[in-house]
């Protein structure tokens, strides 16, 4: 397990998303990033968390003024399975691309199949 403040996470978190290429960022459309303490008491393991309507969902109807999609980071459990910043780095650069690919209406199956999940 790595000690971390919550302010050294968000700089790995940072880190992380600087990894993800950049021709998928540009794809993505209204989401943001958040880091929270602890996952979900459901799934207190949960790495990362996508909340919204995946840009393959959004018909004509779909406004462009709504509250952006949410990816979610969750700093406790990500702690807990790496032993060194590094780890954390990548772990987040790997979670934010499984959340990012919800948000392109990619389900957990396809990414366990193409080595993601």
């Amino acid at each position: 397990m790595v000690e971390m403040s919550r302010a050294e996470f968000e700089d790995a978190v940072r880190d992380g998303l600087d990894q993800v290429p950049p021709d998928l960022t540009a794809l993505m459309d209204n989401v943001v990033v958040l880091v929270e303490d602890e996952a979900p008491a459901d799934d207190p393991e949960l790495l990362g968390l996508y909340e919204g309507v995946p840009l393959t969902e959004r018909g004509q109807f779909w406004a462009a003024g709504s509250l952006p999609d949410r990816i979610t980071i969750f700093r406790n459990p990500t702690l807990a399975i790496c032993d060194t910043r590094e780890d954390v780095v990548e772990e987040v650069a790997i979670t934010v691309v499984h959340e990012i690919a919800h948000h392109f209406g990619i389900d957990d199956e396809r990414l366990h199949d193409l080595g993601w999940a």
